[in-house]
C-alpha cells in the first residue's frame, strides 16, 4: 500500500454547471491528473443517438479509467463519474445494470464537488436537460450522494469564485 494513497475527487452536477471548466482549473492549480468527461467524447463519436448499451459502455470506460490510475498519483480529479451515469440510466431508461451499484459502493472517492445550478444553462448539441429537468437531475445527484453516504460539498459562484470555493474544499480535504 502506498504511503500516501491517491486522493480521488469527483466533480459532479447537472448539465451546464461548469464541471469540465472546474475540473481543468483544479487540475491546473494542483498540477494534478484529471480524467476528462468520458460520456461527452463517446457520444460525440456516435453517428446516431445513444442507446442503453452505449451508456453501459460509458460506465465501463469510467470504471476502467479509475482502475488504470497509477497508485503513486497523489491527487486525481474526475470530470463526472459513475453517479452521473447511474442517474442517467435511471432518468432515461428507468433502470441501470446491477454491477454499477457495486462499482459505486466499492470505489473509494474522497470528495465530491457538486456544482450548483447557479450558472445559466447553455445550449449544446449534446445537452438534453435544461429547465425543470436540470433542477430534477440536480436533486437526484444530491439524493444519490446522500444515499451512498459520500462526502460532498456544494460549489457555487461564478467563474473565479467557483474555482476558489472548490480549492478551499480540496485544501480542507488535503489537510484532514
Amino acid at each position: 500500500m502506498p504511503e500516501h494513497p491517491t486522493r480521488k475527487i469527483v466533480i459532479t452536477g447537472a448539465e451546464s454547471t461548469g464541471k469540465s471548466t472546474l475540473t481543468a482549473g483544479l487540475a491546473q492549480h494542483y498540477k494534478a491528473l484529471w480524467i476528462p468527461e468520458i460520456a461527452r467524447t463517446y457520444v460525440e463519436g456516435l453517428s446516431r443517438h445513444y442507446t442503453y448499451n452505449d451508456v453501459e459502455k460509458i460506465a465501463r470506460l469510467q470504471v476502467e479509467a479509475e482502475q488504470q490510475l497509477n497508485a503513486d498519483e497523489p491527487l486525481v480529479f474526475f470530470d463526472t463519474w459513475l453517479i452521473i451515469t447511474k442517474v442517467w440510466f435511471d432518468f432515461v431508461y428507468g433502470k441501470h445494470p446491477g454491477w454499477l451499484h457495486r462499482c459505486i459502493v466499492n470505489s473509494p472517492i474522497d470528495l465530491f464537488l457538486l456544482c450548483d445550478i447557479d450558472l445559466p444553462w447553455v445550449e449544446d448539441p449534446l445537452r438534453e436537460n435544461g429547465g425543470e429537468n436540470r433542477v430534477k437531475l440536480q436533486q437526484r445527484y444530491l439524493q444519490e450522494l446522500h444515499e451512498y453516504g459520500f462526502k460532498y460539498r456544494l460549489i457555487s459562484g461564478q467563474h473565479e469564485l467557483r474555482l476558489q470555493s472548490a480549492i478551499q474544499e480540496v485544501e480542507i480535504l488535503l489537510r484532514g
